[in-house]
């Protein structure tokens, strides 16, 4: 049990989220994840390495009647990723289990009609002293693999989605098909370069890989952009739809 935790809001304040006070804790990497996931009612979603449930309760507020699964290796906090569904009002239809995804219980061995993961992307070099937030953040020459997973577990015609950083774009593309991709960049201010990407491949697809206009996070005086504003605080949504033909 994590009984150091702090409060956070998202989408506005339409979401609650208790995070661990000290560690690793989901931010606007999360949110933007939620966004770029293409559900609809009556579907289907499993995310991989899902921490206090932010990215799963911020879709699942999105997409009523979607029913999302989360995996978290850490039984603690696949425990308060429990309670904050309860908490948003979503037990039933939002659920967490503790397990690692690269041994998946017999109940989740099967397709889901969206797979969404922020995977650890920092390889060596960036290991936090913090054994929580490095088990978050450093990849262990395992993003393939998360990679490879994520789009195993995607139903034909559904969608894989993944937020990175955008240096290791090269080896997340390498681990799938070339067919249905879609990337789009995240710039913190124009004229920066993109620290992080988004990543999403329909499964099945043929249609060519597609390179999105991408979304700038901040104006020059700091602040949001009114696109960013749309989706961190009014639950928008975004489209990456290059892919899915």
């Amino acid at each position: 049990m994590i009984l150091d935790r702090e409060s956070e809001t998202f989408l506005g304040g339409q979401v609650r989220v208790a995070q661990p006070g000290n560690g690793f804790r989901s931010g606007l990497d999360a949110v933007m994840l939620a966004a770029a996931v293409p559900a609809r009612p009556g579907q289907s979603a499993l995310e991989l390495g899902a921490g206090a449930g932010t990215a799963s309760l911020c879709l699942a507020h999105r997409v009523q009647q979607l029913a999302v699964t989360g995996i978290e290796i850490d039984p603690g906090l696949a425990a308060l990723a429990n309670s904050n569904a309860a908490a948003n009002g979503m037990t039933g239809r939002v659920g967490f289990m503790a397990a690692d995804i690269f041994a998946l219980p017999d109940t989740l061995k099967r397709d889901f009609d969206h797979v969404l993961a922020n995977p650890p992307f920092h390889g060596d070099g960036h290991s936090s002293p913090d054994p929580a937030r490095a088990r978050a953040l450093a990849d262990q020459g395992q993003l393939m693999d998360w990679m490879k997973l994520g789009f195993q577990r995607t139903v034909s015609g559904g969608y894989f989605t993944a937020i990175l950083r955008a240096d290791r774009l090269n080896q997340a593309l390498a681990a799938l098909p070339v067919g249905g991709v879609s990337i789009l960049p995240l710039w913190a201010k124009s004229g920066e370069p993109a620290k992080r990407v988004i990543l999403q491949v329909r499964k099945g697809s043929n249609a060519p890989f597609v390179l999105l206009p991408g979304l700038i996070l901040h104006d020059a005086s700091g602040a949001y952009t009114k696109e960013a504003d749309a989706v961190l605080r009014s639950g928008a949504a975004l489209a990456l739809t290059g892919g899915a033909g």
